[in-house]
Formats: structure tokens, C-alpha cells, sequence
């Protein structure tokens, strides 16, 4: 069996978040943003490598990061593209060869504004994907109403509807070769989940999400944040 691979994916902007920049340096509990989630990975004893991508133009400030709040942890520093879909495919051609050697089995991908996933959620994505092929935290969404006909109506008869989160995990090769896939056929797929669908036989299963495991997208989740890592620590 090779090894799993824990990504962090940092390049995304943090405009709505009123931050100064990227969102993932932002100071949360006496830490940047995406140090929590580093640090939980480097407790994963499933996970053997662990990569941070980051922003173009943020090499420094991503490396200096992690030496200065995280010294004694390995982390590999790639390069983010233009889009979340980009950066993926950035992380995949890195690790390629030691994908395609079976060297690396798993990928297990986070998003730097989700710092509040427990080791737990990284081990269970791991092994769900080993055993399946794909795994995907969810949350049912409960209380929506769409207007209708006869005023508003439950969207729930539909089938349950979900809310998901990451870390989302998958198996290496197949992950590599839809991004190649995709790439070839300039597909950009909304998340990883997707391209992997169109483009593979994996069966990709859900697990229970955590309410806890929040992204920090707005202000005020700054503050809510702050004080869950506050309660942690």
C-alpha cells in the first residue's frame, strides 16, 4: 500500500473576508489561518507528505510561515493556478511521479479556510477513498423552501440535499489521469468531485460532516472561529 498525501490548497483570495490580502495568513488564535490546518495534518499518521499550495507571488510569505509557526514540520510548497481547478492540477502534476509509481496512493485535499477539521475527518476521507475510491464530507441542509405554484413548498421531496466540506479525499491515479482528462478536454470542473465523476468509474461516498468544521468566508466567521480554536487550544 503507498502512502496518502494531505494538500492544503491556500491560492484562493480572501476579498469577501475584509482581509488585507490572502484570508489563509490571517491570524486566528495566535496562528495564520492555514497553519491549524497543517498541523492537524502532521498528527495524521495515515498522511506521510504534506503540501501546501500556494498563492503566485506568496512563495515567501507561505515559507516563512511555515518555518516560523510550524518549524518542525515537512511541509512542500507548489505553486496554485488561476482557479481552484488550476491549482489542483499544479499538485497532481508535482506528485505525478510518484503517483504513477504507486508510491503515493491517497490524496486528500483541504481548503486552508476550513482550519476547524479534527484529524478524525482526514483519517475517515483516507480510508473511505482507499476502500471506494472518492470521499466527500456532507451536511444534509435542513429548513429550505423553494416558491412554487401553491406558495412555498419543501425542497426536501426532492431527496435530501447536501452540504459539502472538505477534506475531500481520492485515489492518486485515478485523480491524476481525470485532471489530464479534463485538461485535455477543457473541462473545469466546480470541485474536485466533479472531475473526478466525469471522468472515472470511482464511487465516490459521503460522510458525515461536522457543523463544526466551518469555512471562513465572511467576517463575522472570523469570530466564530477564533473563539471554537481558542476553546481547542
Amino acid at each position: 500500500m503507498g502512502m496518502s498525501v494531505g494538500v492544503v490548497l491556500a491560492a484562493g483570495l480572501g476579498t469577501r473576508v475584509g482581509a488585507d490580502g490572502n484570508k489563509a495568513y490571517l491570524p486566528l488564535s495566535g496562528r495564520s489561518m492555514l497553519i491549524w490546518s497543517l498541523d492537524t495534518l502532521s498528527t495524521v499518521s495515515d498522511i506521510g507528505r504534506i503540501v501546501l499550495v500556494f498563492r503566485k507571488g506568496e512563495f515567501e510569505v507561505a515559507r516563512d510561515s511555515v518555518e516560523r509557526e510550524l518549524p518542525s514540520v515537512r511541509v512542500e510548497l507548489v505553486e496554485g493556478g488561476d482557479t481552484r481547478h488550476a491549482s489542483e492540477f499544479n499538485v497532481l502534476q508535482y506528485l505525478a511521479p510518484d503517483i504513477e509509481s504507486g508510491a503515493v496512493d491517497v490524496v486528500a485535499i483541504h481548503d486552508a479556510a476550513r482550519p476547524l477539521a479534527g484529524p478524525a475527518m482526514f483519517r475517515t476521507a483516507i480510508a473511505v477513498a482507499r476502500e471506494f475510491g472518492g470521499a466527500l464530507p456532507a451536511l444534509p441542509i435542513v429548513g429550505l423552501a423553494r416558491a412554487g405554484a401553491e406558495g412555498l413548498e419543501s425542497v426536501a421531496d426532492r431527496g435530501p440535499l447536501v452540504r459539502v466540506q472538505t477534506p475531500q479525499a481520492f485515489r492518486a491515479r485515478e485523480l491524476l489521469l481525470a485532471y489530464r482528462s479534463a485538461v485535455r478536454d477543457g473541462f473545469e470542473g466546480t470541485d474536485t468531485a466533479s472531475c473526478v465523476e466525469r471522468y472515472t468509474d470511482l464511487q465516490v461516498r459521503t460522510f458525515p460532516g461536522q457543523v463544526v468544521n466551518l469555512k471562513v468566508t465572511y467576517a463575522r466567521d472570523v469570530a466564530v472561529a477564533q473563539r471554537l480554536l481558542t476553546d481547542r487550544r
